[in-house]
């Protein structure tokens, strides 16, 4: 099984949103008709929820067989369900609302007062990742994740020099004092990232083109987390022209079916 890195460049946001949401909806229907659920994994930011709501907005977002597809997230903040900072809150918004998904198949981190506390609540969820795995994996086969990267490149909650990056036994880890509020929260770790068959990072804005540039760099993953992102089979960097600005042009692909 072959793992490839590509980058996609488009001329803003909106229309990286629009074509990645065109390409979304493709892959979707083709995964639906080989395998009979697929999972999924959300993320927020401006590029993320864009996606989503451009996937909404299409003609097409009917075209997928929404009852069997499985939605999870890369990380979420430490609020409840139903505050405004929650990643899950603005994916249900932008997309998740508007769809015939089936409730069991949302998989939200949990949220304070459910759990103990926040290390009961990343076990709690691992437990839950377990569940939906195959032949004893810690997690699913994660069809599609769908990640950001912040400006000093850090991908889910997995920060620069944390000690979550270099969490290798575990599918989901408590995060403590994060860099940029709130400092709790819930997030996936690199072997559940990278258990996924295809990745998809969506970037935007000039602030993004050095950590992107660092991470396509061969820059270490505990310096710059999304160095160490790297699907199963395809690695794909969705960006704006602005976010682009360092990438080495040998890997630029304007033609490229992620």
């Amino acid at each position: 099984m072959t793992s490839e890195r590509r980058v996609l460049v488009h001329h803003d946001l909106p229309a990286l949103a629009g074509a990645v949401a065109a390409r979304f909806i493709t892959k979707m229907i083709d995964l639906l008709e080989e395998k009979p659920e697929v999972h999924i994994v959300l993320t927020g930011g401006g590029a993320g929820i864009g996606i989503l709501t451009a996937v909404n907005e299409s003609d097409a977002r009917d075209q997928v067989e929404w009852a069997r597809v499985h939605v999870w997230w890369g990380d979420e903040r430490w609020v409840a369900h139903d505050h405004a900072d929650r990643n899950e809150r603005q994916a249900r918004e932008a997309l998740l609302d508007h769809v015939a998904l089936s409730p069991g198949h949302i998989h939200p981190f949990p949220a304070p007062g459910e759990n103990a506390d926040l290390d009961a609540a990343a076990d709690a969820h691992a437990a839950e990742l377990r569940a939906c795995a195959f032949e004893g994996a810690d997690s699913p086969v994660f069809d599609i994740t769908f990640l950001g990267v912040g400006p000093d490149g850090h991908i889910a909650s997995l920060f620069p020099e944390s000690d979550g990056v270099r969490v290798t036994d575990r599918s989901v880890i408590a995060v403590r004092n994060a860099p940029k509020p709130p400092p709790e929260r819930l997030s996936l770790t690199f072997p559940a990232i990278n258990g996924s068959d295809r990745i998809w990072l969506a970037l935007s804005g000039a602030d993004k083109a050095s950590a992107l540039g660092l991470a396509l760099a061969g820059a270490a993953p505990f310096e710059v987390p999304a160095a160490g992102v790297r699907g199963r089979r395809r690695t794909v960097f969705f960006v704006d022209s602005a976010a682009a600005a360092e990438v080495p042009a040998e890997l630029i692909s304007r033609d490229y079916q992620p």
